[in-house]
């Protein structure tokens, strides 16, 4: 066989090399270009397996807060349904089955007041969620406005500066003004009296986080309801809450059940959750549910007549796979409430095991220590000069860990921390290690005499906690 060199283009990107000893085909395809022919499946498994060897370890990634492990079971079922597309109902109605079953359960376990009633669907994640609830909301506002005869082109938003991003495209994508509440001092997320104070006839809803992204506090959504009340009974207008629980609607039922943030708070009209975070599925899948009919408009559910049946549907995609809405029935009924709740105690536990040994630490101070969902952030003490948590992120990348550092958002620049997500798979064990290896990079680092990072490089991704750039929706 004559090997043929590498093709070089312009700016210097070489074609994919392979190795002559598992290939018996040519040992060179196009990098950015369909190869001429095909080639065995074999060769092109080695391939693309050995390029994914430059992934970091999911398992070690403290950054995401997606499930990164599954009972083989889970994953069983999830090849088995990787081919039927979860839209067809007509075609997979028992795949659609599950999926009443799912929002039924949830309905329940977030208290809704006639479960039966309760309108609710999959998305592919908790951002599609999202913006489902948000597009409710503003079609109410809408109907409600233009039935009392008064202009509906100015719809506004409230929220915490603290929301995922999710939220600014929505408001970007559906034209709604985002009113962001900026942290101040202590308080890094929405407040009662500061989202009352952005409220007016325009503002479709109040978003409460439960479960903020960067620190994992949950915001007061039983507080923030009880002041909306109050500017009901002062003024007439009427606001709904939406409740964005990607993470803490999965593990608030379970561990605090006395904590009032569901649908017992007449004022919550939606909520959304991922199953793929702790509701302990693999990527990706999420829940919208609605009070009730009323809060869900029925102009927004469009009726497809499709492969010969009527197949109500609400979401911006249309053909999805079904295997993550199998695997959530899968982990309802193999886990139960009560598995449910030891996976996501187990999860508390390790987080504020873990936060205070970190805080222990003279270099440290906790920002939160992982007692509302597993997840905590912490920042390098005041005084200390010569390193930054950009820094530390880097070093421990180094032993293979992800841990994310980030600055926080508007009037609290200055903040800079790291964040821990603690999920299922994550466990003690693992957290002895991380804290080991935490304490073998700090020599090296106490010896800096100034940081050699800072944000510009920081070089990671902190999922849901960037700082974001508010600006005005629309086109642009």
């Amino acid at each position: 066989m004559v090997l043929k060199r590498p093709h070089e283009d312009g700016r210097g990107s070489r074609d994919v090399e392979l190795n002559p000893v598992f290939s018996r085909e040519p040992v060179t395809v196009p990098r950015y270009a369909l190869p001429e022919r095909e080639m065995g499946a074999d060769v092109a498994y080695q391939l693309v397996h050995d390029e994914l060897m430059l992934d970091g370890n999911a398992r070690l990634n403290l950054a995401t807060f997606v499930s990164t492990w599954a009972e083989p079971q889970a994953e069983r079922l999830m090849a088995e349904c990787a081919d039927k597309n979860m839209i067809d109902k007509d075609e997979y109605p028992q795949t659609a089955e599950l999926e009443t079953r799912c929002v039924h359960m949830l309905a329940r376990l977030w208290h809704a007041e006639d479960p039966r009633e309760t309108m609710g669907c999959s998305t592919t994640g908790s951002s599609e969620a999202a913006m489902l609830g948000g597009l409710a909301l503003k079609r109410r506002w809408q109907h409600r406005r233009r039935a009392e005869g008064k202009p509906a082109d100015r719809p506004n938003l409230v929220m915490g500066i603290n929301v995922q991003v999710c939220w600014e495209k929505f408001a970007d994508y559906f034209e709604v003004e985002p009113r962001y509440v900026p942290m101040e001092g202590g308080r890094f997320h929405l407040s009662p009296q500061t989202a009352v104070e952005l409220c007016d006839e325009n503002t479709i809803g109040v978003v409460a986080v439960l479960g903020s992204t960067f620190d994992g506090s949950y915001e007061p959504v039983a507080d923030i309801a009880a002041a909306l009340d109050d500017l009901q009974a002062r003024t007439g207008l009427d606001v709904p809450i939406h409740v964005d629980g990607a993470s803490g609607a999965m593990v608030a039922p379970f561990l605090d059940q006395e904590l009032e943030w569901d649908f017992r708070l007449p004022r919550v009209a939606s909520i959304n959750t991922s199953g793929h975070k702790y509701g302990l599925v693999m990527p990706g899948v999420g829940w919208a549910l609605w009070r009730d009919a009323a809060a869900l408009p029925d102009d927004l559910v469009f009726h497809v007549n499709y492969l010969g049946g009527d197949m109500p549907t609400f979401a911006l995609n249309f053909s999805r796979p079904g295997a993550q809405v199998i695997a959530q029935y899968y982990n309802f009924l193999r886990l139960g409430f009560d598995g449910y709740r030891r996976v996501q105690q187990t999860c508390r536990d390790v987080a504020v095991r873990l936060a205070a040994r970190i805080a222990k630490l003279d270099e440290f101070e906790l920002v939160t220590d992982g007692s509302d969902i597993p997840v905590f952030a912490f920042k390098v003490r005041d005084g200390i000069e010569g390193f930054s948590v950009f820094d530390v992120s880097a070093a421990l990348r180094e032993r293979g860990w992800l841990v994310p550092a980030y600055t926080f958002p508007k009037n609290r620049t200055d903040l800079a921390v790291l964040r821990i997500v603690v999920r299922n798979g994550f466990s003690h064990d693992l957290a002895d290690l991380l804290l080991e290896d935490l304490n073998r990079v700090l020599p090296r680092l106490r010896k800096q005499s100034a940081p050699h990072r800072d944000s510009d490089d920081a070089g990671g991704f902190a999922h849901g906690a960037e700082t974001r750039n508010p600006q005005r929706p629309g086109r642009h």
